[in-house]
């Protein structure tokens, strides 16, 4: 029994012995071993090739709407000052009608397969000539259908085939908080997306456009994206966008575009008659403020003074008089001036309206026969 067990200690101590040489001399034989053992013995937690994307990721949003976005380049001649010299026929030979071209970029969305493309009026309002840029590579010349100053909405057309239009989303059903990004053309470095949320929604009385209803969000929107698009998280068209508030030109992460229910309404219009066509009264609106509130003894601040009544108009005609407080438009109650020239603005031309008015302090219906709304004159641009 000593023996055997004098035997199986110097067996151990032999193999030791081997070990530890083999550890100092060829460690990387015995750490092989171990990560060997290891490895067949621990599972791993390794992603596959064609792991889906994480929900924190919205690059299928961002696949799914970048090719319908595209770029677009205006140029517009620009005369220079007369001199005596463009008189002269040998100087007209030689140097030509000296015209300089200017160059603007903005941001455009592809709406229909059909080529039809939403912007920003101001995008294009002053061009000679108006490029499309496609994310493909594929540029087109474009042709204006139409504009619309007080939306500052404009939609021209390319010829081309198999573009790829976006998918309209529901503005209606978005809410503060829901993630947005938005697509265009900064600075014109290229097609860029940035990401933010929906900060705030029917934002008016901002002073950018006559009718406003905007999207805010504090998605990155710099000179160049006026145009581009506001998508929801699933790749949705929300907005067209159209301005920024910011000191320095840059993004302060105050950001507006117009609601997708606003661009429809006028994209249709434009196609189908080449022109948005609203309603008009000829009255000069005033909101109600608490001073004013006060002098005219009024309960509630909603509602729109009559500031002014345009002789011969459709108001002037139906017996309103300046002071007179409109408060309701076909039984839709007006809270105040920008809800008065939305409500309005959705009447049809030639059709009668009642309205209801408050004077001296008493309500009394009015008749009118709503009229077409002047187009704004477009100011000189030479």
């Amino acid at each position: 029994m000593r023996r055997l067990w004098l035997l199986f200690a110097q067996t151990v101590t032999v193999g030791l012995a081997i070990w530890f040489i083999v550890a100092t001399l060829k460690p990387e034989w015995a750490a092989s071993g171990r990560v060997t053992r290891v490895a067949s013995s621990v599972p791993m937690m390794e992603a596959p090739a064609s792991a889906s994307p994480a929900q924190s990721s919205y690059r299928e949003a961002a696949r799914l709407a970048m090719p319908a976005v595209v770029n677009i380049f205006t140029t517009k001649g620009a005369r220079q000052p007369k001199t005596p010299f463009m008189d002269d026929p040998l100087f007209r030979r030689f140097f030509g009608e000296q015209e300089d071209r200017q160059f603007s970029l903005g941001s455009g969305v592809v709406v229909s397969p059909e080529g039809y493309v939403l912007t920003n009026n101001h995008v294009i309002e002053t061009a000679d000539e108006i490029e499309i840029a496609l994310a493909d590579g594929r540029k087109a010349v474009a042709k204006v259908v139409g504009t619309d100053p007080e939306t500052d909405l404009a939609v021209v057309k390319i010829n081309l085939q198999n573009l790829p239009a976006i998918t309209l989303g529901h503005a209606d059903l978005a809410k503060v908080g829901d993630v947005v990004l938005a697509i265009g053309n900064p600075f014109g470095v290229g097609q860029t997306v940035t990401m933010g949320i929906i900060s705030a929604l029917g934002r008016n009385h901002l002073g950018i456009n006559t009718f406003e209803n905007f999207i805010q969000t504090d998605a990155a929107i710099n000179p160049g994206n006026s145009g581009g698009a506001l998508i929801d998280a699933n790749g949705n068209l929300l907005g067209i966008n159209t301005a920024i508030y910011s000191r320095s030109g840059g993004s302060l992460g105050i950001g507006f575009a117009i609601p997708v229910t606003t661009v429809k309404t006028v994209m249709e219009s434009i196609i189908s008659t080449g022109q948005v066509v609203r309603g008009w009264i000829g009255v000069e609106p005033q909101d109600i403020t608490p001073e004013l509130a006060e002098s005219f003894g009024l309960a509630k601040k909603s509602g729109a003074i009559i500031a002014g009544v345009l002789k011969g108009g459709p108001a002037d005609k139906a017996g309103m008089r300046p002071g007179d407080i409109l408060v309701e438009v076909e039984g839709k109650p007006v809270s105040d001036t920008t809800d008065m020239l939305n409500l309005i603005a959705q009447l049809t031309p030639g059709s009668k309206a009642k309205m209801t008015v408050l004077r001296k302090g008493k309500e009394s219906g009015v008749d009118v026969l709503v009229g077409k709304r002047p187009r704004p004159r477009r100011e000189d641009q030479e």
